[in-house]
């Protein structure tokens, strides 16, 4: 039986998706290195699984700095993505 996503899993793989749109833009253009480093760090943080572990894993930052500012700045698209998985991670826990 798989196991039950948690929220900040959904919240995490939804970030993932919305840099995927962002990352396929890019594809074969100068800079597109750097969106698959987003991505990887994106997939870190689905990884982390739990609000406890995603938060060890910023280790202070916000997810935005976690992911790069410069890079978030340049993709608006993907901030209610991660507006959302802050949002879980703020959540107080049940």
């Amino acid at each position: 039986m798989p196991k039950k996503k948690t929220e900040v899993q959904r919240a995490a793989g939804k970030l993932i998706s919305a840099i995927q749109k962002e990352w396929g833009d890019v594809l074969g253009e100068e800079n597109a290195e750097f969106s698959e480093n987003v991505m990887d760090a994106a997939h870190d943080l689905l990884q982390a699984g739990t609000r406890e572990k995603v938060k060890e894993l910023l280790g202070g930052m916000t997810i935005k700095q976690y992911l790069g500012d410069v890079w978030v700045q340049g993709h608006p698209s993907v901030k209610p993505a991660i507006q959302a998985l802050q949002d879980q991670l703020d959540k107080d826990p049940a």
